[in-house]
């Protein structure tokens, strides 16, 4: 597999990771909700195709505290990545997560929004994802239902999905599939 720099991906991964330190459960004024990291499986190919691509993804995602009550649960702005350990596509992303949590612990988020990714996309002798997605902007899809415990802990399943929504020909997609921990503040 070709391997690429992960510059863009590097810089976001700094800040999602040292931003919460600057944030304190007892700060009840802060924009930060919560944080989550997780370990997802690369491109099983379920939604986005062929998955020809391999390896493990490690995930981060901020959540934000401005919230958007609607239809009995809450809409809340998140920005995340997901970096490839094989230096296959990894990707940055910003998102509307809307969540409905029910009164024993559990929830379900549903998310809609923009990523980028740090692949070639017209590079006809690659053979990963990266040519197959046609553009560098992607819709970014995600479903992810999970329990809340001892108040601030969450353990959760996060199937995601990007792709450029058959805007651009091609519109391979890429998925991923994995746990998340989530701390809320």
């Amino acid at each position: 597999m070709h391997h690429r720099p992960l510059t863009l991906a590097r810089l976001a991964a700094s800040i999602l990771f040292f931003a919460p330190f600057a944030v304190t459960a007892a700060d009840t004024n802060s924009v930060l909700s919560e944080i989550r990291a997780g370990v997802l499986y690369h491109d099983p190919g379920f939604w986005g195709g062929t998955g020809v691509e391999d390896g493990i993804d490690f995930n981060a995602e901020l959540i934000f505290s401005p919230s958007l009550k609607a239809f009995g649960g809450v809409i809340r702005p998140v920005a995340g990545l997901s970096v490839n350990d094989q230096g296959n596509t990894s990707k940055i992303y910003a998102s509307a997560v809307y969540e409905y949590r029910w009164k024993n612990g559990f929830f379900i988020d549903l998310g809609l929004g923009i990523a980028l990714h740090d692949g070639e996309i017209d590079d006809e002798e690659q053979a990963d994802k990266s040519n197959l997605l046609g553009s560098p902007v992607l819709f970014r899809l995600s479903i992810e239902p999970g329990i809340t415990f001892k108040t601030h802990h969450r353990i959760s399943l996060l199937l995601d999905h990007v792709s450029n929504g058959y805007l651009i020909d091609p519109n391979e997609g890429l998925d991923t599939l994995g746990v998340r921990y989530g701390y809320q503040f």
